[in-house]
């Protein structure tokens, strides 16, 4: 017998982590848009949501090699969250790193991690968001066809 001791808590918490960054991808790519609002240039980019979390985001930006890093630690920015096309919760975050990302397709990114500032009163709208997509991960199951589902 092996001295191996397995943790049934431990694993639990890495599949919860697993469901939720699966979860979280198929809500940034097919629900959730997000614009970066850079105010002293008047203009609104659009970016790529990677992961939240209730103290910041992680979002990435197609890299430019002739631009460089279009944000610098410290940068303070606000973000458009979409929940549809017309309708967003306003945020405002603060940069604290960004570095080159090579996603599975050859692409080059550049990723940005940055914190949030919780005291704008739209982060209460978020935040509660953000507890949906953890409590989701926490309780819900995964469908593997064991059951048929019938309509009447």
């Amino acid at each position: 017998m092996s001295g191996k001791v397995l943790s049934f808590n431990q694993k639990k918490k890495e599949n919860t982590e697993i469901k939720r960054r699966d979860f979280e991808r198929v809500i940034f790519e097919n629900l959730l848009g997000a614009n970066i609002v850079l105010e002293e240039k008047g203009a609104i980019y659009p970016i790529s949501i990677v992961d939240i979390s209730h103290k910041g985001c992680l979002f990435q930006v197609p890299w430019n090699m002739k631009k460089g890093k279009q944000f610098k630690e410290d940068d303070e920015m606000l973000v458009r969250f979409y929940f549809t096309k017309g309708s967003y919760i306003l945020a405002q975050i603060k940069v604290k790193y960004g570095k080159e990302f090579l996603d599975e397709n050859g692409n080059t990114f550049m990723h940005y991690g940055a914190e949030f500032d919780e005291s704008l009163p739209s982060f209460e709208a978020l935040k509660s968001f953000i507890d949906f997509m953890y409590k989701f991960a926490k309780h819900s199951s995964i469908d593997k066809g064991d059951q048929k589902v019938y309509f009447l």
